[in-house]
């Protein structure tokens, strides 16, 4: 017989107020929304804005609570079937949400907010600041790759900003020269992919926090400033990747240009991604 609990009663502390109202239409990088924390409970929110990030703890009300197994559809309905408790899907047994947003300002009970994948209405169970320690610079993760081109650079772009602090040419290059990398070795981030940088320290800042590669345990990181050189070489087995280009990318080449007319790509080498 399974162990019998009483219920958990929650009681929401606000509610989020976003331009979307349809979970399947929420962008990859979620959204600029507002967190309204009812008034009774704005107290609690004393001291909350020394900090930059945050974690929203929310109740996903319309997501069906039967589910226990899903193909992550939205990013690529190719991959394989998970358990939800492997994956961050909103159907769930009890669909509480955990989104690390940025806490742009704090105005009286109302946290504007970046970064938050949540709809229009959404109940808020928690706030919670995000702490240094939370950090894990290099963890082990399942490769979940999105199908289309656009939601990959969406997520790569979040996470290079996460890293980088702000946008600028050596970011957009980075994000770029991670793409290439992504598509013909596979996800970047494993043990056995070692990349070496020769550029702009910006450039390097931002792959090194796409990659996350070390300079030890394992070593898989190389950088060698240069003010003449723009290019990365990926090593994974006997594959070889070298990506270069003649200068740092503008925001406009970043979206617009194709990965031949902005760069020279050499693969060497044979295997599997």
């Amino acid at each position: 017989m399974p162990e019998q609990h009483e219920p958990i009663c929650l009681n929401p502390v606000g509610v989020v107020r976003a331009s979307v109202d349809d979970p399947m239409a929420m962008p990859a990088g979620g959204l600029e929304s507002v967190i309204e924390i009812f008034p009774q409970y704005a107290e609690a929110l004393k001291g909350l804005d020394e900090n930059s990030h945050i974690w929203a703890l929310l109740w996903f009300h319309r997501a069906d609570r039967t589910v226990l197994k899903v193909v992550p559809s939205m990013v690529n309905p190719d991959l394989p079937e998970y358990g939800v408790f492997g994956l961050r899907a909103f159907s769930r047994p009890n669909p509480v949400a955990l989104s690390l947003v940025k806490l742009n300002k704090m105005e009286g009970n109302r946290l504007y907010v970046s970064g938050l994948d949540a709809i229009d209405g959404t109940p808020v169970v928690d706030i919670k600041p995000y702490y240094e320690q939370d950090i894990i610079f290099s963890p082990r993760t399942p490769y979940i790759p999105p199908k289309k081109l656009e939601m990959r650079k969406l997520i790569f772009l979040k996470k290079a900003r996460n890293h980088h602090q702000e946008e600028c040419p050596g970011l957009f290059t980075a994000v770029r020269m991670a793409l290439i990398a992504d598509e013909h070795l596979g996800q970047i981030t494993r043990p056995e992919i070692t990349v070496c940088v020769e550029g702009p320290v910006c450039l390097a800042d931002t792959l090194q926090g796409l990659s996350r590669a070390r300079l030890a345990n394992p070593p898989r990181f190389i950088y060698h400033p240069s003010g003449e050189l723009v290019q990365s070489t990926w090593q994974k087995g006997e594959q070889r990747l070298k990506i270069a280009c003649t200068g740092l990318l503008s925001r406009e080449q970043f979206q617009e240009g194709s990965d031949e007319d902005l760069f020279r790509i050499i693969l060497t080498g044979q295997g599997e991604n």
